[in-house]
């Protein structure tokens, strides 16, 4: 009976694993993007945020359970709750969560989500990704390299908005406050609608790593939203309520960044 319990479990992994060589896997991006990165009138004060898991350069979406925190914070100051304000939206018959904020001072925003765990059954793992963007509001250019104090994150070394395609994008990868030497960084486009094709499996995600200060740079090829997610692993596992089992938990510091076409 043992026997055969064990070859079951052996002939599941190798069957997974036959299921990976098919079909390599795609990076999962947790996704927050405001309907302006940039405001300069009145008409424009209120965003609409749009929280996704996917992978983005597929157009492939994920159900998002509800988030674990959101908020922002303004010119560096104390942050803002905004967990409550969010509503469900459904894409596909798919779960993601979608809200309106409405600018009230000038000087830089940084929004922020920490999802719920998401178990990966392919790579028995649960991920939690830690990410942000960045709102610069009104010309008043101050904050927008502030940490919020997330577990991880990236501490932006180029200013996160007004970047056009060709610019390069420097970020600083911090675990709990400090700097992550030799990160690898997934990168990808933010793709749903279908604007690109890719040539093979390798240029869907692009994968660089930080140097031995935590620093990594990444030249931005074309317009629009760019995702940079620094991944590492939690000290701690976590239980998995299926099996009682615990497994890894991979943590990404995630930042969104938008270049745009000279003109």
């Amino acid at each position: 009976m043992h026997y055969s319990m064990m070859s079951g479990k052996l002939f599941g992994k190798i069957a997974l694993m036959a299921i990976f060589l098919a079909f390599p896997l795609r990076g999962h991006f947790q996704v927050l993007l405001p309907s302006s990165n940039v405001i300069e009138d009145q008409a424009s004060m209120t965003l609409t945020m749009d929280c996704i898991f996917c992978h983005p350069f597929e157009g492939a979406l994920m159900n998002m359970a509800y988030p674990s925190s959101f908020g922002v914070m303004a010119r560096g100051g104390s942050k803002e709750d905004l967990l409550e304000t969010l509503t469900e939206r459904k894409i596909d018959g798919l779960l993601t969560w979608q809200t309106q904020y409405k600018i009230r001072q000038p000087g830089d925003h940084v929004f922020y989500i920490v999802p719920a765990p998401y178990w990966e059954p392919a790579e028995e793992k649960f991920i939690v990704h830690y990410t942000k963007v960045v709102v610069h509001a009104f010309g008043l250019e101050k904050c927008w390299d502030a940490d919020v104090g997330l577990p991880t994150e990236i501490h932006p070394l180029t200013r996160p908005y007004g970047l056009y395609a060709g610019n390069t994008f420097q970020g600083l990868v911090l675990v709990d406050g400090k700097p992550a030497p030799h990160t690898e960084v997934e990168v990808e486009y933010y793709n749903l609608a279908r604007k690109y094709t890719t040539l093979s499996g390798p240029f869907v995600t692009q994968v660089i790593k930080a140097d031995a200060n935590g620093v990594f740079t990444y030249g931005i090829p074309v317009a629009g939203w760019w995702g940079f997610a620094a991944l590492n692993e939690a000290k701690d596992k976590m239980v998995h309520d299926a099996d009682g089992e615990y497994y890894p938990v991979e943590i990404g510091g995630l930042i969104w960044v938008k270049a745009e076409e000279m003109r």
